[in-house]
């Protein structure tokens, strides 16, 4: 296990510096909308606020790949006690990383969004995107305990937002979502209204059953436990007539993948993971999540998985 006041270290210096974890500025990461057409905004609009994530997944990947070699090693004792810590930066973020990422991949996730996009758009919700509204939400350092970095991260995100006139937010991930619902007013005094996107939706029913078989729901744990959101895609899927199953550990009582841990410990994160895998094969049935980190990491185990967005995209 790597050293967690090393790793928070290094998410709260990179937030400083390019507001964001990998220190790198969000230009660099935050391009899927370049395909995606313009977004205006209209009086009474709401922004739809990515918080980077899933733009982020690539870069969140190759530094994981990065931990998990050094994990176990004579390296990660450096890490553990502190001795690398000025210079680790430099080789676990920034340039190096981005270019480590495969095109295939960013075109993925940046996919999953511009999917977001047209169910938005053909359901006639009025809502814009502006890249220099998005900004990632400083999560991960509440997760991993440091309340006073999120805390300052939160207000410049917040103020940022109250700059622009923003009220409405629509979200497309449960950590951003959670962080911008429930912390952001405890932490910042800031309120937004805030909705992921998958509750603004209106599907109009397809043929029955759509001759597809059922897909197994993994409930991110923020959707599933805190926000107690998981009956919006259930309530989609059955919109469009889509089947699906039930698996073992699901709703408010969901079992989580493993991937927050990744960032401690990827041998922690496989563990987990490996158990939750194991509950959604039983299902017989390809796995729909509805959150980037979930996604990417049951991809690890081998699971047939798709996002949320991705499916529900094809019947719009």
């Amino acid at each position: 296990m790597h050293n967690p006041r090393v790793i928070i270290d290094l998410i709260a210096a990179n937030l400083r510096k390019s507001r964001n974890p990998f220190g790198v500025p969000n230009s660099a990461i935050n391009t899927w909308w370049q395909g995606a057409g313009g977004f205006a905004r209209r009086p009474g609009g709401a922004l739809l606020f990515t918080g980077l994530m899933y733009q982020a997944i690539p870069l969140i990947e190759a530094t994981t790949r990065y931990l998990e070699r050094l994990e176990g090693t004579r390296k990660a004792d450096y890490l553990r006690f502190g001795s690398l810590g000025r210079y680790v930066p430099s080789f676990l973020v920034g340039q190096g990383f981005k270019l480590m990422t495969s095109r295939a991949e960013k075109e993925k996730f940046n996919g999953i969004l511009r999917a977001v996009c047209r169910v938005l758009t053909k359901s006639g919700v009025n809502f814009f995107y502006h890249p220099d509204m998005d900004f990632y939400s400083g999560i991960l350092l509440y997760d991993l305990g440091d309340q006073e970095g999120f805390a300052a991260h939160a207000r410049f995100v917040a103020q940022q937002l109250r700059l622009h006139g923003v009220e409405k937010i629509i979200t497309v991930d449960p950590h951003t979502t959670y962080a911008l619902k429930e912390l952001y007013p405890r932490y910042t005094g800031a309120s937004f209204e805030v909705q992921p996107y998958f509750t603004m939706v209106q599907p109009g029913r397809v043929q029955e059953k759509n001759g597809r078989p059922p897909v197994a729901i993994h409930d991110p744990c923020f959707y599933g436990r805190y926000l107690k959101l998981s009956e919006g895609p259930r309530r989609l899927l059955d919109g469009l007539g889509l089947p699906y199953v039930e698996v073992r550990n699901c709703g408010e009582m969901t079992s989580c993948c493993g991937g927050p841990a990744e960032s401690v410990s990827p041998a922690l994160n496989r563990e987990i993971l490996g158990m939750r895998a194991e509950e959604l094969r039983a299902s017989g049935a390809p796995v729909i999540t509805f959150c980037p980190i979930c996604l990417a990491n049951l991809m690890k185990a081998g699971l047939p998985v798709e996002d949320l967005a991705t499916v529900v995209g094809r019947y719009f």
